[in-house]
């Protein structure tokens, strides 16, 4: 479909153009998995309206369970439903996994940018030192 713009070619142009940044990647999965809660519970309202009388309910199901949270104050009563709760924690772990890389990635990756910093730092001033003894050899007459 020509103007259709996909994730996977988002993701691809992203990349391409300055790198797929662990920020990015976590920024995707998070919008993913809201979209995912939005229609898992409108799916567990509609498979099990017993349990979920209201679409609202479903997605705070779908969202207790993507988190990892659970509190249990509403459970899947069919297979279907529990199929879905078990995608959604699986799920909920990945996010979970993939949010906690973000930050760590973070933090190495400003730890590396000061330690670099420091190395061309002390690189520069031993330059600096190299061209002042040149100069001054270079000034010296013959012996």
């Amino acid at each position: 479909m020509p103007g259709h713009d996909t994730p996977t070619r988002w993701l691809d142009e992203r990349e391409r153009r300055r790198g797929l940044r662990p920020r990015d990647a976590a920024m995707l999965i998070v919008v993913v998995w809201l979209i995912a809660v939005i229609l898992f519970g409108v799916l567990e309202h509609l498979l099990d309206d017993t349990t979920f009388p209201t679409v609202w309910l479903g997605m705070w199901w779908a969202l207790q369970t993507v988190t990892t949270v659970g509190y249990g104050d509403v459970v899947p009563q069919s297979d279907v439903g529990r199929a879905i709760g078990s995608l959604l924690m699986l799920g909920g772990l990945a996010l979970l996994s993939v949010v906690t890389a973000t930050i760590t990635s973070g933090f190495v990756s400003r730890r590396e940018r000061s330690e670099r910093r420091d190395a061309d730092i002390e690189l520069l001033a031993e330059v600096r030192a190299l061209r002042a003894q040149v100069d001054e050899l270079q000034r010296r007459p013959d012996q």
